[in-house]
C-alpha cells in the first residue's frame, strides 16, 4: 500500500494528465489531493454516478427533497454551464485509474449580478474541508464574471452548510416566506 505522499504524487501527475486546462490541485485536511476543475460535458456520466451514490439525506439537502434517480431532465439542467452566468467546478479524486467525483459546485444567474449556489459533497468525504475548497473557487469565478451577490436556500435543519456559510462570510436568516429554509448571502 503506498505512502500518503506517494499517493499524492501519483495523483498530482494523473490530474495533470486528465486536466490540461484551468485545474487546481487542492489538499483536503487529512492530507489528499483533489483536482478541482470546471464542469464539462464529458462529466455527465460521473455526475450521474455521483448523485446516484449520495445517501438519501444527502440528496434530500442537496435538491431540497426527495429523488431516487436523476432523471434526463434533471441531468440536462445540472448540465448545462456556460461557465459565465451559470458556472460548476467539481472535484475528482485518483481511484485505481480513475477519476471519480467527490464534490460539486456551482452557482446560476437569479438576476442581473446575482446568483444562487449550491455546494454537494460525496458522504464519506464530507468534514475534509472540501466544500469550503469549493466554495471558494466558485466565489472566486463568481467575483470573476461580474456578480455581485451569491446565495443559497437550504433547510433550517441543514447545520453543515450553516456552518460552511458562515465560514465562507456568509449571512443567513430564515426565509420570510417559508420558515423551514434558510437563506445565505455574501456580498461579491
Amino acid at each position: 500500500m503506498p505512502t500518503l505522499a506517494e499517493h499524492n504524487r501519483q495523483a498530482d501527475a494523473a490530474y495533470k494528465e486528465a486536466a490540461p486546462h484551468e485545474h487546481w490541485i487542492d489538499e483536503v485536511k487529512d492530507g489528499r489531493h483533489v483536482l478541482i476543475r470546471p464542469l464539462t460535458a464529458a462529466d455527465r456520466e460521473r455526475e450521474y454516478d455521483f448523485i446516484k451514490n449520495l445517501s438519501p439525506e444527502s440528496r434530500h439537502a442537496r435538491f431540497l427533497g426527495e429523488i431516487n434517480e436523476p432523471g434526463k431532465r434533471l441531468m440536462d439542467q445540472l448540465m448545462n454551464v456556460d461557465n459565465q452566468h451559470r458556472m460548476a467546478f467539481i472535484a475528482l479524486v485518483h481511484d485505481n485509474g480513475k477519476l471519480i467525483e467527490i464534490g460539486v459546485a456551482r452557482y446560476a444567474e437569479a438576476k442581473e449580478h446575482e446568483c444562487e449556489c449550491a455546494v454537494t459533497v460525496a458522504d464519506n468525504w464530507q468534514q475534509q474541508g472540501l466544500g469550503y475548497i469549493l466554495m471558494q473557487h466558485l466565489i472566486k469565478a463568481a467575483r470573476a464574471n461580474g456578480f455581485k451577490r451569491m446565495y443559497t436556500i437550504d433547510g433550517a435543519t441543514n447545520s453543515r452548510l450553516r456552518d460552511l456559510t458562515r465560514d465562507l462570510g456568509f449571512h443567513s436568516v430564515i426565509d420570510p416566506n417559508d420558515s423551514t429554509q434558510v437563506i445565505s448571502s455574501i456580498e461579491l
